[in-house]
């Protein structure tokens, strides 16, 4: 099909389109980026007196409203916005999900929620969250939105009726499973699709879809200057303006608006052969997505899903045992005792459920969101939280020791030896803490200032007298365990690019971590140069999912952003086999005692992996 573009150039067409009154007039802010004192804020000040006086009928905010997405920015923000005199409706960005020290509560607790719809005249405006989750990773779109889209378009889509879809993201490649969503907008009659976060305006096709990209409020070093997008919906016509502060708006795009598309048919379909002498088994599909790893027992699987609810399933036949709510979506991997099920939740609390039942026991209020997963060590729960660690009785409930050191929260899980506990956080150190009292013997940092090339979500390795880390700075880095000093440090000359995945074999010969280039990196644990022992390309190209590398009887297994799970063998160094599970990153692996691997995607599916015998 031929491009849609009219003649805009011609004066005729310019003369014509000054008298066109909109039947629907509104504007688009996106990437406003504001932090109370820059430059953005004094800007989106202007944008707002600017809008107010403007033909727009309602304003619609795309997400990435701040940088870190901290209670501070996010209340700013919304103070300057209530200085609008239309309607606004907001969805969030990669900047208010990723690192939100809330564990993106307050988003929701500020705007109602995360997502919205509501009709225009012959328009249907629906807007969805995009990821990612609190941690590095693509777009995804929770289960439980892309079920709400589907029947909020088929109550609302009656004849005549058209749509507009939001997301911060585009509906490509950029959303783990931008697929599914397509699938279910070209169902129906969505004429464009518009985002943000590449600051520029571009016109794609995101499947048979009319899709633009936005503006951000700043594009001074574009040329652009201080601005926002205005879009008018005329005679079934869609025209996209860039609209500088104190300018006339300026005509980017003018296109016919398509409404009828074909049912879209996935494009991936490759590794969904069984793997020879392999048993893979989807054992559960939640209807909401899953962000965490799995506690596991001898009869059940434990995990909390984007609903806040945590839920047991049996781990033979994947049926629902018992299920509860909390009052925000879950991070941190329940942590598995004799008795209970101790889950650190977003909503700050500490809950304590009996196994069998899950009826709530006890539960601890805390200062702030639990994202971390916690380990269990004889009695004790060693567990990571917003600015502090702490360690937990976990037959009485009670606070052992509590180090407040930290200025920012834990992501990862720590790893402990007979003595010490070792962990990140997103305040650039890694710590070393006595296992007994809680006090901090040691703190590293890579020498950079920028929290968000820290340690913080990295589950360290500890082999010997070494401590092993990667982190978002692209180095591997082993420390001496007693001192923390640095033993090397390399990016491998920037040939081997590593991020946040990370493991160890059974024998402690070879520390494993994946690069974002796909490939397993393996080092040997007492090298005194750091040296790749060998290299395995997995053939999976550029990747960043933080899931942790595991390794049993010989194979290496990977998990990828696209919901690939792929088996190395160490001995022969080669790839011996790649299965799609799923259309989103995996969390990462448990193995079981009997050999069993267990693994929970974004998408809400739960697996286990089985070598045949």
């Amino acid at each position: 099909m031929k491009k849609r573009y009219f003649p805009i150039c011609i004066a005729a067409f310019a003369i014509y389109f000054s008298q066109v009154v909109s039947a629907e007039s509104f504007s688009v802010l996106a990437d406003i980026h504001v932090t109370p004192g820059n430059a953005n804020e004094a800007k989106l000040r202007e944008a707002v007196a600017e809008i107010n006086g403007n033909d727009s009928q309602f304003v619609i905010l795309a997400g990435d409203l701040s940088n870190e997405g901290s209670d501070e920015q996010l209340y700013n923000i919304k103070s300057i916005l209530d200085g609008l005199t239309k309607p606004i409706y907001v969805i969030p960005g990669n900047h208010e999900n990723n690192w939100s020290q809330s564990a993106s509560k307050t988003f929701p607790d500020i705007w109602g929620d995360d997502r919205f719809v509501f009709e225009s005249g012959e328009y249907i405006f629906i807007g969805i969250n995009c990821g990612p989750y609190m941690k590095m990773g693509d777009g995804h779109i929770k289960q439980e939105d892309l079920i709400w889209l589907r029947n909020e378009l088929s109550a609302r889509c009656t004849d005549g009726k058209k749509v507009v879809s939001i997301n911060h993201y585009p509906i490509n490649a950029d959303i783990d499973n931008w697929q599914d969503y397509v699938a279910i907008l070209q169902d129906f009659p969505t004429i464009v699709h518009l985002c943000g976060h590449y600051h520029t305006f571009r016109h794609y096709q995101g499947g048979d879809i009319d899709a633009f990209m936005c503006r951000a409020l700043d594009m001074s070093g574009k040329g652009l200057g201080f601005g926002y997008t205005d879009i008018d919906l005329k005679n079934d016509s869609i025209y996209l303006y860039n609209k500088e502060l104190g300018k006339n708006k300026d005509l980017k795009f003018a296109i016919e608006a398509n409404a009828h598309h074909k049912k879209y048919k996935p494009t991936d379909t490759e590794h969904f052969e069984m793997p020879k002498g392999y048993s893979i088994v989807k054992l559960y599909q939640d209807s909401a997505s899953i962000f965490t790893r799995l506690g596991v027992d001898k009869r059940h699987l434990y995990f909390g899903n984007s609903l806040g609810e945590v839920k047991a399933i049996d781990k033979t036949t994947g049926n629902l045992t018992w299920t509860f709510k909390t009052n925000a979506s879950l991070y941190s991997r329940p942590a598995v005792t004799q008795k209970y099920i101790i889950v650190p939740t977003a909503d700050k609390r500490i809950i304590w459920c009996d196994k069998t039942t899950g009826r709530i026991i006890r539960e601890n209020e805390s200062s702030g969101p639990y994202v971390a997963d916690g380990i269990v060590k004889g009695e004790y729960l060693y567990q990571g939280g917003y600015k502090k660690f702490e360690c937990w009785n976990i037959n009485t409930g009670n606070i052992v020791w509590r180090n407040d050191s930290l200025d920012n929260y834990c992501q990862a899980a720590p790893a402990i030896d007979d003595k010490c506990i070792y962990f990140g956080a997103w305040d650039t150190y890694l710590r070393c803490l006595d296992k007994q009292t809680g006090k901090t013997l040691w703190r590293w940092n890579n020498g950079k200032s920028a929290n968000m090339l820290g340690p913080g979500n990295c589950v360290p390795v500890v082999v010997g007298d070494r401590v092993f880390i990667v982190a978002p700075d692209r180095y591997m880095t082993a420390i001496n365990k007693n001192t923390g000093e640095t033993i090397w440090r390399t990016n491998f000359g920037t040939q081997y690019k590593v991020r946040e995945s990370l493991g160890v074999t059974s024998d402690k010969q070879y520390v494993l971590a994946k690069t974002m280039d796909g490939q397993l990196l393996a080092v040997r644990s007492d090298a005194n140069t750091p040296e790749p022992a060998f290299v395995v390309d997995a053939g999976i190209g550029y990747e960043h999912t933080p899931c942790i590398v595991a390794e049993h009887n010989g194979v290496a297994y990977m998990g990828s952003r696209t919901g690939l799970l792929i088996a190395i063998d160490i001995k022969s160094q080669s790839v011996l086999w790649k299965y799609k599970l799923g259309n989103s990153a995996l969390n990462g692996f448990e193995i079981d005692k009997d050999g069993t691997i267990y693994a929970s995607l974004i998408d809400g599916s739960i697996w286990s992996i089985n070598k045949k015998k």
